[in-house]
């Protein structure tokens, strides 16, 4: 079984909101971009915390607005076998240092787990660490078949997350 890997964070020095999945499924690793699975809500989700809409914007703007809006991206898995694209099928993973990556972000606030299995693996990585807000979302993913509606006032709230002071 193949290797799949996840991607390089998306964030700067000014990230107040670093939003975490678990690893790319294959639609994203296959487009090599965070969320391009089309039935995948993640930028609908996020447009109201950012700012913009999102999801009508081309890949590197959505990249741009995310930063200007103090929002980094990374995933909590950087390698793992996994048939398919489902959370559950992951298998033999190494962790991104999650961590090591919030120590270098001197503004962030919060760090917002897309999906149970993002909350699961990250919170246990950031366990005893203080300092930043800990937030489960529900999952983004087609497979969470939730309605948009139901998962939008989680997501939603992360605007708090981005406000001055």
């Amino acid at each position: 079984m193949t290797i799949k890997r996840s991607f390089a964070p998306v964030a700067d020095a000014r990230t107040r909101l670093l939003i975490c999945g678990s690893l790319p499924g294959d639609a994203s690793l296959a487009a090599g971009r965070y969320y391009a699975h089309p039935q995948n809500q993640f930028w609908r989700l996020l447009s109201p915390a950012a700012g913009v809409d999102l999801a009508a914007l081309d890949y590197d703007a959505r990249l741009a607005a995310l930063i200007a809006a103090r929002i980094g991206l990374w995933d909590v898995v950087a390698s793992a076998t996994r048939a398919g694209s489902t959370d559950a099928a992951i298998r033999d993973h190494a962790a991104n240092d999650l961590p090591a990556l919030a120590a270098t972000l001197p503004d962030l606030r919060a760090i917002a787990f897309n999906g149970g299995a993002a909350w699961k693996l990250g919170s246990r990585q950031m366990a005893g660490i203080d300092r930043y807000a800990l937030i489960p979302l529900p999952s983004s993913s087609p497979l969470h078949t939730v309605g948009i509606a139901a998962k939008q006032a989680a997501w939603s709230a992360l605007i708090s997350f981005l406000s001055a002071p």
